[in-house]
């Protein structure tokens, strides 16, 4: 009986893995099936041995397995190099500027502003505020589609200091919210990065971007 324990296990010895979580967990499964299949012959009925089709029946399931494994490992390689070449299509961005809905910088020049009050609205208002997400800033504008600068002053006119500002168009219907926007801004792209979900635009003074969330780019000015 150890003689043909001996050989269904030189038979079945595992193939070399790699470190991966998933070649790891083959391994261990491996050696797990090796040890039952051992067990089972040594405890097998002398009188009603285990057929030998029966072995190979069970060494191919499980060896559909791992090949399953080894596919899903390949996959999730694959998906990881088209990250890296969606990173490399868009390294191009670097210097140029984007518009999505982010923080724009302000270094005392005017920034301007595109948006547009939800329908139903009667009257709107841009809500102005600074890096650590505390208003510093409202202004009164007309209902509908428009454009214009801000100047980087608060509603009385006082000055503000250079830095990044997040812009928000406010609908009002009745004096009420009825509904509230980010504002898309322009930022010259600094760097470019593949984070978890994808590539990621970094604009001025660190401000973050999904590559996704772009709807423009242009030439800096």
């Amino acid at each position: 009986m150890s003689l043909i324990s001996d050989a269904v296990a030189g038979a079945i010895q595992p193939a070399a893995h790699t470190s991966s979580p998933a070649s790891t967990a083959t391994a261990s499964d491996f050696d797990m099936f090796l040890k039952m299949l051992t067990a089972q012959i040594r405890n097998q009925d002398p009188l009603e041995p285990m057929e030998s089709a029966d072995y190979a029946v069970q060494l191919a399931t499980f060896s559909g397995v791992e090949q399953q494994v080894k596919t899903n490992d390949l996959l999730a390689a694959l998906a990881t190099g088209s990250g890296a070449g969606g990173l490399a299509d868009i390294a191009g961005w670097v210097g140029r500027e984007a518009r999505a809905p982010m923080p724009a910088w302000f270094d005392g020049a005017p920034v301007p502003l595109g948006f547009e009050t939800r329908p139903g609205a009667e009257a709107g208002e841009i809500v102005v505020s600074d890096a650590q997400d505390v208003e510093v800033a409202r202004h009164a504008v007309a209902a509908g589609a428009q454009d214009l600068d801000w100047a980087g002053t608060t509603a009385e006119g006082r000055p503000l200091p250079p830095g990044a500002y997040r812009f928000e168009i406010v609908s009002l219907a009745a004096g009420e919210e009825i509904g509230r926007d980010t504002i898309e801004t322009y930022g010259r792209v600094r760097e470019v990065r593949l984070g978890p979900d994808g590539p990621v635009l970094v604009a001025e003074a660190g401000v973050e971007v999904a590559a996704s969330a772009v709807t423009a780019l242009r030439e800096a000015g």
